[in-house]
């Protein structure tokens, strides 16, 4: 057996830890068991234990919720590496990444570090990135930007996420997300679905709804998701959506639904799926609703358009572009064959190029060449 520890930084479950997760199932036929150290409670706590994944609990944040110093968490995750002796550390995301570089290399221990974001960082972050045994992206835009301030290409590759074909698949609406909004038919459900967050956008997509509007009398706008960071910035971004929803004629057409842990029984209810982001590395909901057979309307940025290379799959657009994205909304909207052909190649192209068993595979052969070597 090849024991693998998987270092998870937030107690939440986004789009990194759902990737994860995703391929877990798949470990135990190739002889892998996945332990996972990750903060003590929460909904990713809750994950796996239903998963049945052996959860080591470790924080990065103090008794009072205050973030320890990076001296700190790498002296304690040396320790428990210690006790554990892995065969490989699985860091998944790029924060645990930096964190954990330094501490595998000087256990001697072959690590993994999972870069899922396209953040700027120092030299001094690159440094530690590339004292991983190798280090993977989820997308060819990620790896060619981080690259680009000095990420190790020796030691890098491309690792794309993948989405279980048969939980997402296409449905037909069961009509329970109109019922619970009181939305009464025709009425049609545009999604965003993601965090509330300055890069994903969110106001482009209101933008976007306010021009259409009238065009559309049927038409709603359900919102995904809520705000994680703690940022005051972030805090004033989501706070003048809101005012601006609530103060809005079209305010009763707008709903937040929060976090949800039903994405997969939402997106067969909506008629199309909204993705405005100004930066993506590989969004995950891009998947999930193209495994639905939704038709998809895009930002043109990071690693979408290695999911949607064909115009015949998703409609991509110029971030930042509330005219554009009303304009393919209005395009897709009128033109219902159109629409269904929009899902149906974007099924496709999930179901062949992004299921899970695909990349459960590509990641079992890293864990494994790196024992190789």
């Amino acid at each position: 057996m090849l024991d693998v520890v998987a270092l998870l930084e937030y107690p939440s479950l986004n789009g990194g830890e759902r990737s994860l997760l995703s391929l877990v199932d798949q470990f135990a036929s190739d002889g892998v068991t996945l332990s996972a150290l990750a903060p003590p409670e929460g909904p990713l706590a809750d994950a796996l234990v239903e998963k049945e994944i052996h959860h080591i609990p470790f924080s990065f944040q103090d008794d009072y919720g205050i973030r320890l110093p990076l001296e700190i968490v790498r002296k304690q995750l040396k320790t428990v590496l210690r006790q554990h002796a892995p065969d490989v550390l699985h860091a998944n995301s790029l924060s645990t990444s930096r964190i954990a570089g330094p501490v595998a290399e000087s256990l001697g221990l072959k690590s993994i570090g999972h870069l899922r974001d396209m953040f700027r960082l120092s030299g001094t972050a690159i440094e530690d990135l590339n004292r991983h045994t190798r280090l993977l992206a989820v997308s060819r835009a990620t790896l060619e930007y981080h690259r680009a301030f000095g990420l190790s290409p020796a030691k890098s590759e491309i690792l794309y996420n993948g989405v279980d074909i048969v939980n997402f698949s296409p449905r037909s609406p069961s009509g329970f997300l109109h019922q619970e909004l009181g939305i009464p038919p025709p009425g049609r459900l545009i999604g965003s679905i993601g965090q509330i967050a300055i890069r994903k956008g969110l106001e482009v997509a209101l933008r976007a709804f306010h021009i259409c509007a009238n065009q559309f009398p049927e038409m709603h706008l359900v919102i995904v998701g809520e705000r994680f960071s703690e940022k005051q910035e972030s805090i004033d971004f989501e706070r003048k959506l809101r005012t601006e929803v609530r103060d809005s004629e079209l305010s009763g057409r707008i709903h937040f639904l929060g976090l949800r842990d039903d994405v997969q029984r939402i997106l067969p209810e909506l008629t199309l799926l909204l993705h405005t982001a100004r930066q993506e590395p590989l969004g995950r909901v891009l998947l999930e609703a193209g495994a639905c057979q939704i038709p998809i309307i895009a930002s043109d940025v990071g690693g979408t358009r290695e999911i949607f290379p064909l115009s015949s799959q998703a409609l991509l657009v110029p971030a930042g572009d509330p005219v554009a994205v009303a304009t393919a909304l209005s395009s897709t909207l009128d033109d219902s064959q159109y629409a269904a052909d929009l899902g149906r190649e974007a099924r496709i192209r999930i179901a062949s190029h992004f299921n899970s068993a695909r990349a459960a595979s590509a990641l079992l052969a890293h864990y494994h060449q790196l024992l190789d070597h």
